[in-house]
């Protein structure tokens, strides 16, 4: 046998051994527990829609969903645990726009690439963010804020550079061709404290976080930052209805698993997550927090998403100036 054939049937044996080998690893798949990666503490929002799906997951997979909370680098220590780890299906990231899309181009290094490490599994829903004013400011609308802004001096808050309050202001500069000065804190919390003692102009936060304030008169909203109105805030147009076509900014929340995952296992996983999002007792529990449904709970779309995501945000963050490190 000639070494050109001997490497050919070798070659054909692999192809053919290759749907095998993947029901091998999906059947290994549902026998074991599967590691549901949050790349941020534990106690916040992302952390507490994980565990909240992960309970709901277990009677649908039939195995246990463990969450491990690997926090730091703004989710970049735990989305490169989750792209290093064994493409079974068993170790799957639950990921938010900073590491799936933003981080690249605020981090020198992130460790991994959020297109080519991973494998979408479906998108869970979206934030919101509504532009915020103090009730007290006679300032009812956009178009009466961009007036302000364009007449004199106006600071908006962030929860920190690169941020998502603080990208949000940066487009917001670009679409209404306003120079409001950037005011960075350590975190939400302090922002708003800020901005309720007057101290700042404006925030853009997100929609369950500003909701109580909204709701007890200290905070007026101007705007959702989304092309559609926000569920939570029906009565609350959006920017775009306001004079910015196009303006659409949120936090996405999406579970993928390592690159080269097998089809089969991805499948269970797309399938399983999509019936638990299905489950009113879920739906009802993400609407309480602001959240919306993505378009179609497909894996396909989540990879559409993600790419139309990193490309968006390149401009954005490069003219923002942020650098994390």
């Amino acid at each position: 046998m000639t070494l050109s054939r001997r490497h050919f049937l070798q070659g054909s044996a692999l192809v053919a051994a290759l749907p095998s080998m993947h029901a091998a690893r999906a059947a290994e798949f549902l026998s074991q527990p599967v590691s549901f990666v949050v790349p941020f503490a534990p106690g916040g929002p992302t952390d507490a829609m994980a565990r909240m799906l992960a309970a709901e997951l277990k009677s649908v997979l039939g195995q246990t969903v463990l969450v491990e909370n690997k926090a730091g680098a703004g989710g970049n220590i735990g989305a490169e645990a989750v792209s290093r780890a064994t493409p079974d299906g068993n170790t799957i990231l639950f990921g938010t726009s900073g590491p799936l899309a933003i981080n690249q181009y605020l981090y020198a290094k992130t460790g991994y690439d959020p297109i080519a490490s991973f494998t979408p599994v479906i998108q869970v829903g979206y934030l919101p963010n509504v532009l915020t004013v103090n009730a007290a400011q006679p300032i009812h609308n956009a178009k009466e804020l961009i007036a302000k802004a364009k007449a004199g001096p106006m600071t908006f808050a962030s929860s920190g550079n690169g941020a998502s309050s603080h990208l949000a202001g940066v487009m917001f500069n670009r679409a209404a061709g306003t120079d409001i000065t950037h005011v960075p804190y350590k975190g939400t919390g302090p922002a708003l404290v800020d901005l309720l003692a007057g101290q700042v102009d404006m925030t853009f936060t997100d929609v369950l976080t500003a909701l109580p304030h909204i709701k007890s008169g200290k905070l007026r909203a101007l705007g959702v930052t989304t092309l559609k109105r926000s569920g939570a805030l029906p009565t609350v147009p959006t920017l775009a209805e306001q004079g910015l076509p196009g303006f659409d900014v949120s936090v996405f929340f999406g579970v993928v698993a390592p690159a080269g995952t097998p089809a089969p296992v991805v499948g269970r996983l797309n399938g399983a997550f999509a019936e638990v999002l299905r489950r009113p007792k879920v739906r009802e529990s993400l609407a309480a927090q602001g959240l919306e449904p993505p378009p179609d709970t497909s894996a396909t779309q989540l990879a559409g998403y993600m790419r139309s995501e990193s490309e968006r945000w390149k401009d954005v963050v490069r003219a923002s100036g942020a650098r994390a490190d």
